[in-house]
């Protein structure tokens, strides 16, 4: 493999350098989607489309635990790389030392908070009747790993900071096959049920962070820290909290949206409506790789020449993942609006399920094609270190649109105003943003230096 260096971020084309920041980032993202639909198709025909349900129930708490790390890591590389882009090397490796120390720090701390309090989060997040059981063994394997994988998350975007996509493709892809084969080995030959499960994804987030751990140390990385990086900065950790608090908002609101959407389908539906929704979160999940790896592609290359001060190559940045972002887009809204029972059927053979969970889908994917100007809207905000737009723009979706509409259309159309309010938010979304990022674009975007 070429090495490959920081500086091709402020220098290369900017579409052959999105494509190469994105095809990694998107192979590592369908990877990984991959693993989680797969893991949910093995858990639903070997365990039962009950533990489906349950490991949704899981997701929120573990996956907010997890977040931290994302948080920390997307903040921390918003600094990283504009530091990379001002060729300021030190303040790149200190931001770096103080990302480990508050990864390790925070998410061990929450993790334990999670084991004492496992009855109670639980039945707050719709693990209640016979989703309870399942729910809490999975539950108390999972969370011992999460710091791993806290890890894993940071790292992976301090890897891509450094404009090494390739590597942090990697990181993703390994505990994803990982978890497959031991899948495979824990449920179907040793019959071990939810526990195998469990431990197969514990497992999986350690072969991560082993990865992780080798690429740090060796030659493949710019950031060679030492014992004095770790001692916390205050003006970089001030500095990581604003931005990676955008991160952490957005999945506290959408931990808060599994809670109350497993709730409020638990009532109109009971597990059957749960498991409809379970399915359906994984393919969103799933089907927008290639979307989340253009936004993924996009963040580096923003935040370096931000930094640099190329501010003609951020604006055709910013058009270039607008447009590749919306075309992907579409190809994956055509697909589901034709193939959502065949999807569904992958998953489970229970007739209520294949029943619901069709035109649920189709309402939940209904405005995809226009998702693209709300994910790289957010995203370039977040990537240019303004904490205040990013977090704006991060809660519009989740928090200011689709939480209060999932509590007021289900009182006139019930369980259908659930699933339309999917797409309602999305357009409202991409309106608010689309508005913030021209305004952005045409007042301070304007030409600099161009290479």
């Amino acid at each position: 493999m070429a090495k490959i260096s920081s500086e091709d971020l402020g220098t290369l084309p900017i579409n052959k350098l999105l494509v190469k920041q994105a095809i990694p980032a998107s192979i590592g993202i369908l990877v990984m989607s991959l693993n989680i639909l797969v893991d949910t198709i093995f858990v639903g025909n070997w365990i039962g489309a009950i533990a489906i349900a349950a490991i949704n129930v899981v997701l929120p708490v573990s996956f907010f635990i997890a977040a931290l790390g994302m948080s920390i890591g997307v903040g921390g590389s918003s600094i990283i790389s504009r530091a990379l882009g001002a060729n300021q090397i030190s303040k790149a490796l200190q931001t770096f030392g103080n990302q480990l120390t508050l990864t390790i720090l925070l998410t061990t701390t929450m993790a334990i908070l999670g084991l004492v309090f496992v009855d109670d989060l639980i039945p707050a997040f719709g693990g209640k009747g016979a989703i309870f059981e399942p729910a809490k063994t999975y539950y108390i394997i999972v969370l011992y790993g999460v710091p791993f994988l806290a890890l894993c998350m940071m790292g992976n975007t301090v890897v891509r900071a450094e404009g090494k996509p390739k590597f942090a493709m990697y990181a993703m892809m390994i505990p994803s096959v990982g978890n497959l084969i031991l899948d495979y080995i824990f449920i179907n030959i040793l019959e071990l049920g939810m526990v195998g499960a469990a431990w197969a994804t514990t497992g999986s987030y350690f072969l991560c962070f082993i990865y992780l751990f080798w690429f740090f140390m060796s030659e493949h990385s710019e950031l060679k820290i030492n014992k004095c990086h770790f001692g916390l900065n205050k003006s970089i950790v001030t500095e990581i909290g604003a931005l990676g608090f955008v991160t952490l908002s957005r999945q506290a609101v959408v931990s808060i949206t599994y809670l109350i959407m497993n709730n409020i389908l638990f009532h109109f539906g009971g597990e059957t409506s749960v498991t409809a929704y379970a399915i359906v979160g994984r393919m969103l999940m799933f089907a927008l790789f290639p979307v989340y790896g253009i936004t993924q592609g996009f963040l580096p290359i923003a935040g370096f020449n931000y930094g640099a001060q190329k501010y003609l190559r951020v604006r055709d940045t910013i058009y270039t993942a607008i447009k590749y972002a919306a075309v992907l887009a579409t190809l994956v809204f055509l697909l589901l609006m034709i193939f959502p029972e065949f999807i569904t059927r992958l998953f489970t053979n229970d007739v209520d399920v294949i029943s619901e969970t069709p035109p649920a889908m189709r309402w939940v994917f209904a405005a995809t094609p226009i998702i693209a100007v709300q994910l790289i809207g957010a995203a370039y905000f977040q990537a240019i270190g303004k904490a205040k737009q990013a977090l704006l723009l991060t809660l519009t979706r989740q928090g200011f649109f689709f939480i209060p509409l999932i509590f007021i259309l289900p009182l006139f159309y019930g369980e259908l105003g659930v699933w339309i309010a999917f797409p309602i938010a999305d357009v409202l979304a991409t309106l608010v943003t689309g508005y913030f990022l021209y305004r952005e674009i045409v007042k301070n975007l304007k030409p600099g230096t161009y290479h």
